[in-house]
Formats: C-alpha cells, structure tokens, sequence
C-alpha cells in the first residue's frame, strides 16, 4: 500500500476495524504499521503514539454514536425513544465490539469537552424531557442510563448471561420496562437534615 495513501484519518478508522476484529487493548501504532505493511516509522507522521490512536478511534466511536442516537430519537418520546436510544448502545456494540469499548476510554477534560459525548448527553437531556426531570435530577438520571446501557451490554458481550435463563433479551426489555417506570416516578431528594449532616 502506498505509503502516500496514508492520512490521520484513515490510520483512526483502520484502527477502529482492528480494535473491532482483534479488541481495543491490541490496538497499537506497531499493529497498524503491520495491517498497512510499512515500517512503524512512517506512522508517526501522521500519529504521535499508540495513546493518540486510541483516543482518535475513541473520539470516532463517540460520534458515530452520537450520529445513531439523534437518528433513533428523532420523532420519539417516552418509553419508545428510551428503548430506542438503549438499542442503539446494545446494537452499536454487537455490531463494533472494539469501537464500543474504544468509546468508554477515559478522555482528559477538554478532549471529552470537544467530543460527541456531550452530543449523547444532551440527546439523554432531550430524551428525559419527556419524563418531566428538573436538575439535579436529570444529570443523576443521565449518569444512571449511561451506567445501565454501558453496564448490561458490557456483562452481555462479556458473557455474563449466557449460561442461565430467561435469556438477555428478555432481561433487556424488563430492564427498559423498569427504567421507564423509574423515570416516570422519580424518587423526591430527601430533605437536608437540620443539623446539617
């Protein structure tokens, strides 16, 4: 492959293809300069490290699945957006196991300000609208769908629930149902002690 062909972009996205084929922990400059049959050197051109790729393929997950969300949201409210903004996260990473762990990457603070995980945060903004949650209830609840959707599918692809019934389907959609109806009867904060503790 010519080595001209070579762009920041293209290195990111082959790095994502191989983080989906082989995992995100094997994704390395080294790996890359294999799957591209150059010398690591022609790489760092374009890439100053394995930890840039990293983020780089991160920051690709994060807005693809921010594109997916805006798309499944759009005309939906309540329940039916909920389980639709969940697909996309459960789908999302069936379908690019690697890219998925990638988006979970721990991000410094003004790289995550500038990604589209605030995109998805402010799509779970619009999502539980329609639930009627003030602040700071709606950042609690924004933190609690995150960890459910990023938790079950985690376990899922993990293999947590092969092995017993029901099946993860139907633990899935009982998950949503119980989602819904907690957001629907979102708990009162407790009121502050008198003595302040």
């Amino acid at each position: 492959m010519a080595r001209a062909g070579l762009t920041r972009e293209r290195l990111i996205a082959a790095g994502a293809d191989l983080a989906d084929e082989a995992g995100f922990a094997q994704v390395t400059v080294s790996a890359l300069a294999r799957r591209f049959d150059v010398k690591v050197a022609s790489l760092y051109s374009h890439l100053r490290n394995s930890q840039e790729l990293k983020t780089g393929i991160a920051l690709l997950a994060l807005a693809e699945l921010a594109d997916r969300a805006a798309d499944a949201l759009a005309g939906r409210a309540g329940r039916d957006a909920l389980t639709a903004l969940a697909n996309v996260y459960r789908d999302y990473a069936r379908e690019h196991p690697g890219r998925f762990a990638a988006a979970q990457l721990r991000l410094d603070p003004q790289t995550a300000a500038a990604s589209a995980g605030v995109r998805q945060a402010q799509l779970t903004r619009a999502l539980l609208r329609g639930y009627d949650l003030a602040e700071p209830d709606q950042t609690h609840a924004v933190r609690l769908l995150g960890s459910v959707f990023y938790g079950y599918v985690s376990m899922e692809l993990g293999g947590s629930f092969s092995h017993s019934s029901p099946g993860p389907d139907e633990s899935w959609s009982r998950v949503l149902d119980a989602l819904d109806a907690l957001l629907r009867n979102w708990p009162a904060a407790p009121a502050p002690s008198p003595t302040g503790h």
